[in-house]
């Protein structure tokens, strides 16, 4: 396991990897994951451009020449497990900062302004008064039972126990 944390990491994630590439968006990671049907050759250039660590679980794409230095090509299969071998391999620190990105568009999210706090379910409020904006997508984000299950799992990831929450 890597000895040192760097929570600055910029990481692309291929469409295989999705929902890995959320779970390190929810530590705070900066993460570009894939669109469908994305071309290699684009994901490499912009892996590259970006100077980011491509993570892959294909091995054509983790063979292109611009990218040797930057590549993680995974073996696992499940998120736990893909989580487990990540952190093997580059210093991931599954509590960097926690719930800070927008899981969609991968934007850091802001304090929420009181008349975008209006605008949620109600009860949304009743467990928590933090309220977290995308200003790239617009979402609002706010703690709840998702969240307190999303920072179990986070922790778990940390322990090095790689098992998702579920309750």
């Amino acid at each position: 396991m890597p000895e040192y944390h760097d929570p600055d990491l910029r990481l692309f994630c291929d469409e295989m990897l999705h929902r890995l590439g959320r779970w390190l968006r929810a530590a705070g990671y900066d993460t570009v994951i894939a669109e469908p049907g994305s071309d290699d050759h684009d994901i490499a250039a912009r892996a590259a451009v970006d100077n980011r660590w491509l993570v892959t679980r294909d091995r054509h794409l983790a063979r292109f020449r611009n990218l040797r230095e930057g590549v993680i090509l995974l073996g696992e299969n499940d998120v736990p497990a893909l989580a487990a071998e990540l952190t093997a391999r580059l210093p991931i620190d599954w509590l960097a900062r926690p719930l800070s990105r927008c899981l969609e568009c991968n934007t850091p999210l802001v304090d929420a302004r009181p008349d975008q706090v209006e605008t949620l379910p109600p009860g949304a409020l009743s467990v928590t008064d933090r309220v977290r904006y995308c200003p790239g997508c617009g979402r609002l984000y706010w703690e709840g039972s998702h969240t307190r299950r999303m920072r179990h799992t986070l922790e778990n990831f940390a322990r090095g126990e790689w098992t998702v929450a579920t309750d």
